[in-house]
């Protein structure tokens, strides 16, 4: 049977379950992606026009960045169940270049990035013998265990200075979201399992909305069309230090993109070749320049979408493809997104931590599959060891020169080029090729 096809043996779904599917998928990824271009905004000092046009076309180009993904051609597409959204990786950098130099060096700096991510797609496919299992599932459960902080911030309310952080209401909320998760886990049937965090999210809404904690004004003042614009803050220009930064980012970004792929191969069965991940960096690379032609974001493959694909047990394409049509429409009708930001950040936070939980269950899944030898438990060890640590205390880098803090605070690249490195020194010639089952 061809790879390609592995997981078309489920059984079809009906268009409205199929529908409902997609949507999970971009409630999932929803708040993440948000989260960066209201980062970045409120850093560079957009107003309210700007961040509107920012948040919408950002949308957009997820749902572009998802069908480049998922769809398979000859240079393009990894053809994973994967959704795309704006890469973390690239938020301090941005902020850093946007505030110093400029918006225009910033946008430069992006669409640098996107060429060089295509233009090395080839030879980083060829590092594939650099990551077998034992790497690739350090990696997977870095990707969750690395993000776990982050549901949690978003649990308690998304500000940890603010004072309503922690409140009542917030815990609530999140744990609420997060219980019916797991129940309809244990003891849903059919199709409301697959839909377990869809339901978790809209249940804790409506709770939030019965508590009083939801605001509605933002749909009424938000346009009903909103169409993307070459150029719309600025053309790009191009400075060295700004493209050096954006360079590391990409790196690390590829890096993550590496466990992700592997972790839906692993779920989905399918073998990875170097073509497949070949063509999975350049859709990555081609969506950074459209980021960067349209002033949004580069995207990289949104790690909490493989819980999905995990709890659902729906490994088809056809949910992700009425995902992406959902962003599309969504970024082009702001009052759409106005309605998805009213989702309390507490509510998601529940859900994230079921879903992150997840991936990071994913890699010790594969790590159970490596051989537990001395040197391979010191390469789970050190490098899931330093990705937690450096992730949970980042101001152990506060001294050092800010580029290299924002390398170093990055507890996905710190750990995973642990587990690079050691893998090489000590397992040198013994797993010359990664045998993911």
């Amino acid at each position: 049977m061809d790879n390609h096809n592995a997981n078309l043996d489920q059984p079809e779904l009906s268009v409205p379950k199929t529908i409902l599917l997609g949507l999970q998928h971009l409630l999932a990824m929803y708040a993440g992606d948000i989260l960066i271009p209201l980062l970045v905004g409120a850093a560079l000092h957009f107003s309210p026009a700007q961040m509107t046009y920012l948040v919408s076309t950002d949308i957009f180009m997820c749902g572009i960045a998802t069908l480049l993904q998922i769809r398979r051609t000859p240079w393009t597409g990894i053809a994973l169940p994967v959704v795309l959204g704006s890469a973390v990786e690239y938020l301090t950098p941005m902020i850093n270049v946007g505030n110093h130099l400029g918006w225009a060096y910033m946008y430069g700096g992006i669409i640098s990035a996107g060429i060089f991510i295509f233009l090395i797609s080839g030879l980083f496919a060829n590092l594939r013998r650099f990551f077998p299992p034992v790497v690739t599932g350090s990696l997977i459960t870095l990707i969750g265990f690395t993000l776990i902080p982050v549901a949690f911030q978003n649990l308690g309310g998304g500000d940890s200075t603010a004072k309503s952080f922690g409140a009542p209401i917030n815990l609530i909320l999140g744990f609420t979201t997060a219980l019916i998760t797991i129940l309809i886990n244990i003891y849903g049937r059919g199709f409301l399992k697959r839909v377990s965090v869809l339901v978790g999210i809209v249940a804790g809404t409506l709770l939030a909305m019965l508590a009083g904690q939801l605001n509605f004004a933002t749909v009424g003042q938000a346009h009903w069309v909103q169409i993307p614009h070459l150029f719309y803050f600025a053309a790009p220009k191009f400075e060295w230090s700004s493209i050096l930064t954006m360079l590391l980012a990409a790196v690390a970004c590829m890096i993550e993109s590496t466990g992700v792929y592997f972790a839906l191969a692993d779920i989905t069965k399918r073998e990875l070749t170097k073509d497949d991940l070949k063509r999975g960096y350049r859709s990555e690379g081609i969506a950074a320049i459209l980021g960067g032609l349209f002033n949004t974001f580069p995207y990289s493959t949104f790690s909490q979408n493989v819980g999905i694909v995990q709890l659902s047990g729906i490994k088809k394409l056809r949910p992700i493809y009425y995902s992406a049509v959902m962003l599309l429409i969504i970024g082009l009708i702001p009052k759409f997104g106005a309605i998805a930001t009213l989702i309390p950040t507490s509510v998601l936070g529940g859900s994230m931590l079921v879903m992150f939980g997840m991936v990071g269950s994913e890699g010790i899944k594969m790590l159970a599959k490596v051989p537990m030898t001395t040197d391979n438990l010191l390469i789970m060890a050190i490098s899931i060891g330093l990705g937690l640590g450096v992730t949970t205390q980042p101001a152990l880098f506060q001294h050092l020169p800010e580029t290299i803090q924002t390398i170093l605070s990055n507890g996905m690249v710190v750990g995973s080029t642990a587990a690079l490195v050691l893998n090489i020194l000590l397992n040198h010639g013994k797993n010359d090729e990664p045998q993911h089952d």
